[in-house]
């Protein structure tokens, strides 16, 4: 009874509905939110406080991680959600607290993964690894990279080795998952424990299977690990168990619940989730109250900001380097529609675009509008205005998000939808059509290297010009082995992390009975697209080395290009996404899951282009991709319309798990004055999300 009056308590001036009953934020929020369709007039600048922070974080920690790469690294204690006692940022970080490990930017080891990644990394960054935890995990400790490797088969290790195939998350934490945090702060930790017991129960007395023994035990190490979260948080000298009371409890809780993902996993794209209407509610409460002012209220969001700036892993260069850099995609997503036609913004998601602004431009958080021209005006012009001073923000259609995963979807890494709570994705990288199409020419052997790598398909013969309809069957075919390769490779992936590497804390921040997505993908479109319409509409002659092998090729006439808006070449790219999709249908995945596709390679289009030879489009070996669903480079000679225009010619239902198109724009090129520029971009914005952008 002292439970429930406390509960009631808690969500005192809250509109009752479903939530309060089942686990439901989605409810919570459409029940309880204040869309806000003003302007930017009533936001705040940052704290000295905030000011001060973000100064010695800065000078004592982030300048050193600069000119060392890695600050450094936790060589003793193996991660975990309570591994590590409090840390802070100085003795004035109190808005918001928690960190990684002890000390700011000081990154852990994650071993269950795979050991020869953490001791490489440890080695780059200048330490030794401890003998005693190499000897737990080599001896004593199978982990996900060795369970993965006992499986794979000699056609998988031949595309991994030859990058037809790149960046399979056989080495390091999946990602893809986006916990909904938010459950933290709405219920407490005790409240989700008595959930999964009660979902565990009802399980109890069916009959034995290796499925049901799976769900048991993971059921178990989901409350294991709601545990640890409460532990974890109690360090910090805050009772998680229960609800929060507060807008900055609610900001806190939600927080630990992110935090403690990011202690116990480190996958490719550990997203915050869809967060800004919820927080909104609280502050909204406390406005009413009168225990909160909205520079307080922007000094939250401010510290909040901060800790998701310095959230880091332990990666090795060889990673650096396929994701350009060492990206971790804290994903914050905001704004859109409801399905009842209200607009989601509301005053905080200002509030986080105000950060930018308060402490300057920074690639994570990774702050995802989802966009639609039926935003308010103040909304558009105040994100159009932050983009053009900052370039720190990324936008998705609304319209496509919404329309097939609901409003209470968010974004995984860059551009992968799902929804909060109730679904994850198996991540797989992506396959190289581009190099794929080479291999089709040349009947299995690697333009690079000669090597046969696929065994069974015969080369396209003659030095003639190439036909279009041979070329074609022969790429269909070429495709079927790629893609059955692929999805092999990911079955046994996710089979092993989930047996190795289970995210047990993520999923716990999730229904028990969730949607499983394998979210595959294609690196060079563009370049396919062109190759292919220069062998359709021009005439292009094969070039072989001493050994037959067709290492170039002499393009002669003229032939379309994507991303000018002309069907001929835009069909060709529409066509090869569909195919890939088909193929990918056709074989069963790992736990049933629904498969998707994505048209994605905003950082790894470098280490493609390294791996891949020379193309009939003019693409030169070595040479960098364009970034996902791009046009080649220097190929789009029409305007950025134009290659939205034919960006969305490309099937959204073939592509479920996200096209990303990556523009470059000089501000002055939009506009004489800010205001111009503002509008105009809003304009190309909206021009581009309406033609199915």
């Amino acid at each position: 009874m002292t439970d429930e009056v406390t509960t009631i308590q808690q969500w005192q001036g809250f509109t009752e509905g479903a939530w309060q009953s089942t686990i439901d934020v989605r409810d919570f929020i459409q029940k309880n939110y204040t869309p806000y369709e003003g302007d930017k007039s009533f936001l705040e600048g940052p704290t000295e406080k905030t000011l001060e922070l973000w100064k010695e974080l800065d000078e004592k920690y982030l300048s050193v991680e600069r000119e060392k790469r890695v600050y450094d690294v936790d060589i003793d204690v193996p991660a975990d959600i309570d591994a590590f006692g409090p840390g802070y940022i100085s003795d004035n970080d109190d808005v918001i607290v928690g960190l990684q490990t002890d000390v700011p930017l000081k990154r852990a080891m994650m071993p269950f993964g795979g050991w020869r990644m953490v001791e490489t990394a440890i080695h780059e960054a200048g330490l030794e690894a401890n003998p005693e935890v190499k000897e737990i995990f080599t001896r004593y400790r199978k982990t996900h990279n060795q369970g993965v490797f006992d499986v794979y088969t000699p056609r998988i290790r031949a595309a991994r080795s030859s990058h037809i195939i790149t960046g399979l998350p056989d080495a390091y934490g999946r990602g893809r998952i986006i916990g909904d945090y938010r459950r933290v702060a709405l219920y407490g930790v005790d409240r989700l424990i008595e959930e999964k017991q009660a979902d565990k129960l009802a399980r109890a007395d069916l009959p034995f299977s290796q499925d049901w023994a799976r769900d048991m035990e993971e059921i178990s190490e989901q409350i294991a690990a709601l545990k640890k979260l409460k532990k974890m948080a109690e360090g910090y000298g805050f009772d998680i168990s229960r609800p929060a009371e507060t807008a900055k409890e609610a900001v806190q809780w939600t927080y630990f619940g992110y935090l403690g993902a990011i202690k116990s996993q480190d996958g490719a794209a550990m997203s915050f989730g869809r967060v800004s209407a919820f927080f909104d509610i609280y502050f909204e409460r406390d406005f009413a109250r009168g225990i909160l002012t909205e520079s307080e209220a922007q000094e939250i969001i401010d510290s909040l900001v901060i800790k998701l700036r310095i959230v880091r892993f332990l990666r090795t260069e060889a990673y650096d380097q396929i994701f350009s850099g060492d990206p971790y995609w804290a994903t914050w997503s905001d704004a859109g529609f409801g399905l009842d036609g209200r607009t989601l913004v509301t005053k905080t998601s200002f509030r986080l675009l105000q950060t930018l602004m308060n402490l300057g431009p920074a690639p994570e958080p990774n702050i995802t509008i989802f966009w639609s021209e039926r935003l308010p005006d103040g909304y558009k012009r105040f994100c159009a205005e932050v983009s053009i001073e900052t370039s720190s923000i990324q936008y998705e259609a609304d319209r496509q998000i919404c329309g097939h995963w609901g409003d209470d979807a968010a974004i995984a890494c860059c551009v992968s939808p799902m929804q909060v709570g109730k679904q994850m994705q198996f991540f797989g990288a992506r396959v190289n059509a581009a190099k794929s199409l080479l291999y089709a020419i040349n009947g299995g052997r690697d333009e690079m290297t000669g090597k046969q790598v696929v065994e069974g398909h015969a080369p396209i013969e003659g030095d003639g010009p190439l036909d279009f309809d041979e070329v074609w069957e022969k790429y269909e075919d070429m495709l079927t082995w790629v893609v059955e390769t692929y999805v092999e490779a990911l079955n046994i992936i996710h089979w092993s992390h989930d047996k190795y590497a289970y995210e047990a804390l993520e999923m716990a921040l999730h229904d028990t009975d969730i949607l499983r997505t394998m979210g595959c993908g294609i690196a060079g479109l563009s370049i396919v697209a062109d190759s292919l319409a220069a062998i359709k509409y021009a005439k292009v002659y094969p070039i072989r080395d001493e050994t037959g092998l067709i290492v170039d090729y002499r393009t002669e006439g003229n032939f379309p290009r994507y991303g000018n808006d002309d069907d001929r070449a835009d069909e060709i790219a529409a066509t090869i996404v569909h195919t890939v999709m088909s193929k990918i249908k056709a074989i069963p995945m790992y736990r049933n899951a629904v498969p998707t596709q994505s048209v994605l390679t905003i950082t790894s289009n470098v280490v493609y282009g390294k791996n891949t030879g020379n193309f009939p489009s003019g693409h030169r070996a070595g040479t960098p991709f364009a970034p996902g669903a791009n046009p080649e480079n220097g190929a789009d000679t029409h305007g950025m319309l134009a290659s939205m225009l034919s960006v969305g010619k490309l099937d959204y239902t073939d592509a479920l798990d996200g096209i990303s198109l990556t523009n470059t724009i000089v501000p002055s090129s939009l506009g004489r004055d800010r205001d111009e520029q503002v509008t105009n971009l809003v304009g190309i914005m909206d021009a581009g999300m309406v033609h199915k952008g």
